[in-house]
C-alpha cells in the first residue's frame, strides 16, 4: 500500500468527538402542591360531609318544630317565640338564631361549592364515556336529579323565608302570629304552594337518601351484601321519615285536618 491510499484513508476516517455525555431526557420535576386539604377530592369530600350533617341536624330540628303546629296554636308560638329570644337576657333577641341563620347559609354555600368542584373534577379526569352503563347507585334516580333538585330547594328556601319568616308573600302579612301564616300559607286556594313544598321535600329526601350512601360507601361500610342491604334500607327509611314529618302539616293544613 502507497502513501497516498494511507493519506486518502486517514483524510475520510471519522473524526472522534470529545462532546459532554448528554443526560437522559425526562419528565420535568414536579413541584410541591401548594392548594391545600381543600385543594383535594379527599378535602372537598370532607367538606361536603361536614355542611351536610350540619344541615340534616338542623332538618331534624326544623322536622320537630313544625310538628308542634298539631299540639295547637299556643305551643307552636310559644317555639316560635322561643327560638328568637334563646340567650335572652345574657344576649339580645335574634342573638342565635342569627348565628345560627348565618352558619346555615355558609353550609349551603360550602357544601354546593364542594359538589359542583367535585362533579367538574370527575368530569375532567373522564372525558369520554364508559361504552357500557355501569349499574349502581351512583348512577340512580337521585344522582340525576341532584342538580335540578338542588336548584329546586334553593329557590324553595327562598320563597319559605319570604312566606313564613318575613310574611312578605304571605296572606297575613309580617305582623301575624308564625301559627296564623302557617295557616293562612297553605290554605286550598293557595294549592300551588303546597306543591311547590311537597316537590321540594321530595328532592330534599332524595338529596339525603343520596348522601347517606355515599357517605356509607366513603366509610368503607357496603363491602359485605347483607350490610349494604342493611344500610340501603336505612338510607330510605331516615329520607323518608324526615319528609313524612315536613310535609304532614301542609297537607293537613290543605284537607282542613289543622285549622
Amino acid at each position: 500500500m502507497d502513501s497516498a491510499s494511507v493519506d486518502r484513508g486517514s483524510a475520510t476516517a471519522p473524526v472522534p468527538t470529545h462532546d459532554a455525555p448528554r443526560k437522559p431526557v425526562g419528565p420535568a420535576p414536579r413541584t410541591p402542591s401548594r392548594r391545600g386539604l381543600l385543594g383535594t377530592s379527599a378535602g372537598r369530600k370532607a367538606v361536603m360531609a361536614v355542611t351536610g350533617a350540619a344541615l340534616v341536624l338542623f332538618l331534624i330540628g326544623h322536622m320537630l318544630g313544625n310538628l308542634k303546629i298539631f299540639l295547637g296554636a299556643d305551643s307552636f308560638n310559644h317555639y316560635a317565640d322561643w327560638l328568637r329570644t334563646v340567650g335572652s337576657p345574657a344576649l339580645p333577641n335574634r342573638t342565635l338564631l342569627t348565628i345560627t341563620e348565618i352558619v346555615l347559609v355558609v353550609c349551603v354555600v360550602l357544601h354546593m361549592w364542594a359538589a359542583v368542584s367535585l362533579a367538574r373534577r370527575a368530569a375532567k379526569a373522564r372525558p369520554v364515556k364508559y361504552a357500557a352503563k355501569r349499574k349502581s347507585q351512583a348512577n340512580g334516580y337521585a344522582t340525576h336529579t341532584m342538580r335540578y333538585g338542588g336548584v329546586i330547594i334553593v329557590l324553595f328556601v327562598i320563597w319559605h323565608l319570604l312566606d313564613m319568616t318575613f310574611g312578605t308573600v304571605n296572606p297575613k302579612g309580617g305582623d301575624a302570629t308564625p301559627y296564623d301564616r302557617m295557616i293562612a300559607g297553605f290554605q286550598p286556594d293557595r294549592w300551588w304552594v303546597a306543591l311547590f313544598y311537597l316537590v321540594a321535600m321530595a328532592m330534599v329526601g332524595l338529596h339525603l337518601r343520596h348522601g347517606l350512601w355515599s357517605a356509607f360507601q366513603s366509610l368503607g361500610l357496603t363491602r359485605r351484601p347483607r350490610v349494604r342491604s342493611t344500610l340501603q334500607t336505612t338510607a330510605v327509611a331516615v329520607s323518608a321519615v324526615l319528609v313524612l314529618g315536613f310535609v304532614s302539616a301542609p297537607v293537613c293544613i290543605l284537607i282542613g285536618v289543622v285549622k
